[in-house]
């Protein structure tokens, strides 16, 4: 074979192949078009909180509605007084002169008549300022009219010591002179201190409308059949 037909073969086949290699190769895909699709942002992932459960109860605020306070009471109630306070006759006295004593004073501002009504007696007693040179401490008593200026006479009572310069006597109207002429009265009393000689040492001056005596009136016996 000549060199020609050699290089005409081989051209002949090299085309053949060249041929098969080309069907086997697809056509390229036509692209479709289509509107251009603006960015679109991928949203962040949003974390959403966790509310607690509300364990509280919510309580309405009433518009113009007040409160009510609750009082205190008292721990004690004060009524008035039907009765008007009575402040002992002392109170409106003048201070009466006690040369040679501290104090005179009475265990009570009335007693009965000495007939079996009670209180009847009135405890009297008298402080010395100083026991020296005394030896005797002697009580005058007597009634005196409630309204006129009639008076008994004065009876003298000797007093009983009892320590420390005080002296006292339980007086009661039988003890008294002229005690059948008087019902219902004053007693005015007199306190004077002694020497052992009966010269005086100290004396007071009278105290008047400070002690009462009340009429005794016994209830009067009812016999029944």
């Amino acid at each position: 074979m000549t060199m020609k037909k050699i290089v005409s073969l081989t051209l002949l086949v090299l085309f053949s192949i060249s041929c098969s290699f080309g069907s086997l190769i697809p056509a390229a895909a036509t692209p479709t078009l289509e509107p251009t699709q603006p960015d679109t942002a991928t949203p962040l992932p949003t974390s959403t909180p966790v509310l607690p459960t509300s364990t509280f109860t919510l309580t309405p605020t009433l518009i113009g509605y007040k409160t009510h306070t609750p009082t205190a009471l008292p721990t004690s109630t004060l009524e008035p007084s039907p009765t008007p306070l009575v402040l002992p006759t002392d109170t409106f006295m003048p201070p009466v002169k006690m040369e040679g004593f501290v104090s005179v004073n009475i265990s009570l501002k009335e007693i009965y008549k000495d007939k079996g009504c009670f209180p009847a007696v009135v405890r009297i007693t008298a402080q010395l300022t100083t026991t020296v040179n005394v030896a005797h401490v002697l009580l005058f008593v007597r009634f005196k009219s409630l309204k006129a200026e009639r008076a008994a006479k004065w009876t003298t009572i000797e007093m009983q010591p009892i320590g420390a310069g005080t002296f006292i006597h339980d007086l009661a109207s039988s003890q008294m002179l002229e005690d059948a002429y008087f019902e219902t009265s004053w007693i005015e009393y007199q306190v004077v201190s002694a020497n052992q000689a009966g010269t005086e040492v100290g004396r007071t001056d009278i105290f008047k409308e400070r002690l009462k005596m009340l009429e005794c009136v016994p209830p009067t016996a009812t016999i029944k059949p």
